[in-house]
């Protein structure tokens, strides 16, 4: 469709429609379905045609649109008649499971195709509507015996759509947080003096002498603990993974003694007061009235300029890891956010970033935005499954 086509279109469907169709998008998306800027686009202009004059004509026209496999085909009339309809709405709203953000249009990540093996496809690992469990993305099926935990833990969390999939992921969440502080703070690092012996490392250091014990290796504990900073992309595109890494927020507040986390969007909002709550039910209640305008747009360059500005002097010290959770899709100036990023790492030891996306099949960090942060990144790393998040430990281990 054509630029003059495209605003024909707009033109002729007024905002409170296209806003709805927007949501309707979103929700498909949230419950598995491959809907791309392409598809919303031709979803417009259904809409500004006479198909859209009864709901039965509009059902037909958006199914063939959306609908690219059996079971989104199954699922799509539920769906169709909760939303545009608000038939079975209950049950509508246990499907997405997805945080209730904002209904501002999330930005789209990538294009769906609908064959597969080709770009914008699930990563690794993708759901069965029929209950049979995780099915590998080549079609092989898991071992059996494998325990649901891990499972979860290998599934993309934008395709765990269960409320009860979902709630037992956030629990997840919130135990590997405490986990890797247990062992990170049980963690003892090798010196040339100490308190314990080695044994292990002190073999290897002497299988060059013949087995006699002349170079020894000691362990003792790390004299400063490593000091975490969370800062978490709250935008629209996030959307689909909001909701967990809220609750790893929460778990890595309330185990690390030394950690902050922020969240941003179109603004920078210091979260860690309202985390420290021990009910995660509250304090996630809390963050929400604190990071008002969540799920909106992207400025990550002006929210780093706030923390750098604001904060930075009061959080970070030598021993401390920044984390950034984003997509790296934004919508200001990429040379104000590379300029931001070279701050920051003037005064931390170590800048991760986490990237969803880096889970997708095919996905290259080609956003303006995330190529002008990566050069001032120390580890660029994946975090659509608890089983990335869980691969930070070595890593935070050696800081």
């Amino acid at each position: 469709m054509s630029t003059a086509a495209v605003s024909q279109v707009n033109a002729s469907v007024g905002e409170p429609m296209r806003q709805k169709l927007a949501g309707f998008a979103r929700t498909l998306r949230d419950n598995g379905f491959k809907v791309g800027l392409a598809e919303t686009r031709d979803a417009l202009a259904i809409l500004a045609s006479p198909a859209a004059n009864s709901a039965a004509s509009l059902r037909s026209a958006l199914r063939g649109l959306f609908c690219a496999t059996h079971s989104d085909w199954e699922r799509f009339d539920h769906i169709f008649d909760a939303f545009w309809l608000g038939r079975h709405l209950r049950q509508a709203r246990t499907l997405a499971g997805a945080p209730n953000l904002a209904a501002a249009p999330k930005r789209q990540l990538g294009e769906p195709t609908p064959s597969h093996g080709e770009a914008g496809l699930p990563d690794r690992t993708e759901r069965r509507s029929d209950g049979e469990g995780d099915v590998a993305a080549d079609g092989r099926g898991r071992r059996e015996g494998a325990s649901r935990a891990e499972n979860l833990a290998t599934v993309d969390l934008r395709h765990i759509v269960d409320p009860d999939e979902v709630g037992r992921t956030h629990a997840l969440a919130a135990r590997l947080a405490r986990a890797m502080r247990a062992r990170l703070v049980r963690r003892e690092q090798v010196r040339r003096r100490g308190r314990r012996l080695d044994l292990r490392r002190t073999i290897h250091r002497n299988v060059s002498h013949g087995g006699t014990l002349l170079d020894l290796a000691w362990r003792r504990r790390k004299i400063k603990p490593l000091r975490l900073v969370l800062l978490l992309d709250a935008s629209g595109s996030m959307s689909l993974y909001t909701a967990f890494f809220v609750r790893f927020l929460h778990g890595v507040v309330d185990a690390f003694r030394e950690a902050e986390a922020f969240v941003f969007h179109t603004r920078l909002a210091h979260v860690s007061p309202s985390l420290r709550d021990r009910d995660v039910t509250r304090a996630v209640d809390k963050l929400a009235l604190m990071a008002q305008g969540i799920g909106g747009g992207t400025r990550i360059g002006e929210s780093l300029s706030t923390f750098n500005r604001w904060h930075a002097r009061r959080v970070i010290n030598s021993r401390t890891a920044v984390m950034i959770v984003s997509d790296g899709y934004d919508t200001g100036e990429p040379a104000q956010l590379g300029q931001e990023m070279r701050r920051l790492r003037r005064h931390c030891r170590r800048i991760i970033w986490l990237n969803p996306l880096i889970g997708w099949r095919d996905y290259s960090p080609s956003a303006r935005g995330m190529r002008a942060a990566l050069p001032y990144v120390d580890l660029f790393a994946p975090a659509h499954n608890l089983e990335s998040l869980a691969a930070l430990e070595p890593y935070l281990a050696k800081i």
